[in-house]
């Protein structure tokens, strides 16, 4: 009678461990293999922070795990590869980086978490002429107009930087009807690589996207009297799919730790928390 009753006996006990094997996970609860393959955060960043970036993703990665996969856009100017076209045609980031104000009008289309938005940075404009060219000086508003008035060519940049140059201060200076003919407004590349190219004389962008680029001197800021300091922040967008490492990214860029290496690529850091 044992050796009847041993089949079924052993038929339940395989079916129960099948069973335990092949469980659904509740939802938020992964498999140590499962876990393994969601560490992974989609980031898009213009360039204004893109040289602190490029120098803190590593560091980041090595620390925590996490891979960071990175793309490159302006934060506005309307080029294919801006950040608000992007995510105009649908492209799915986790973390986007760029201007406040581009930020701001992300999240007021529901593009962005309003509660995940953090200021990092804020950007002073630069100038920069080819390497070997002459320097001029531009330490006053006085020089510095006359320089633009004698260039023989000017580049500045489609996002935030060239938007204020171009409609903001070169017409209050009422030089822009003078300006206008010899300017060339720069999409999808760093103003500095035009430069270094000798397509035009001098650039202006902000100084962290000038300094990284070989084959120009950096000038310097422009005259604190007409400088527009551009703060550039990050949020958590409302298509992303790994909200906790996208809020870890952030806490990390921000943190007094990275602030050494941001204050190194011409930038000011914006320290949140202790």
């Amino acid at each position: 009678m044992s050796r009847s009753r041993s089949g079924p006996i052993l038929f339940w006990i395989v079916l129960a461990v099948v069973l335990a094997s092949c469980r659904t996970l509740p939802v938020g609860e992964l498999s140590d293999t499962d876990a393994g393959t969601q560490r992974v955060v989609n980031v898009v960043t213009s360039g204004g922070f893109a040289a602190a970036y490029d120098m803190l993703a590593p560091r980041f990665e090595t620390e925590t795990g996490i891979e960071l996969i990175t793309a490159y856009g302006a934060s506005s100017g309307g080029a294919a590869d801006s950040i608000p076209v992007r995510l105009e045609r649908g492209e799915q980031f986790d973390v986007i980086i760029l201007s406040r104000s581009s930020l701001d009008n992300l999240t007021a289309l529901g593009e962005v978490q309003p509660h995940t938005r953090r200021d990092l940075v804020r950007s002073s404009i630069g100038m920069a002429v080819r390497a070997g060219a002459p320097v001029p000086d531009i330490s006053t508003p006085e020089l510095f107009t006359a320089m633009l008035l004698d260039a023989e060519s000017i580049a500045y940049s489609a996002s935030a930087s060239g938007t204020y140059l171009s409609t903001v201060l070169f017409p209050r200076l009422g030089l822009w009807g003078q300006l206008e003919p010899k300017s060339k407004r720069i999409l999808s590349e760093r103003v500095a690589a035009v430069v270094a190219r000798g397509d035009v004389e001098i650039g202006f962008q902000q100084v962290s996207e000038i300094l990284p680029i070989e084959g120009i001197t950096y000038v310097g800021p422009i005259p604190s009297e007409y400088q527009k300091v551009t703060t550039f922040s990050a949020g958590v967008t409302t298509r992303a799919s790994n909200i906790a490492d996208a809020e870890r990214l952030l806490d990390f860029l921000s943190s007094r730790e990275v602030a050494a290496t941001i204050a190194a690529t011409g930038l000011e850091p914006v320290i949140s928390g202790p």
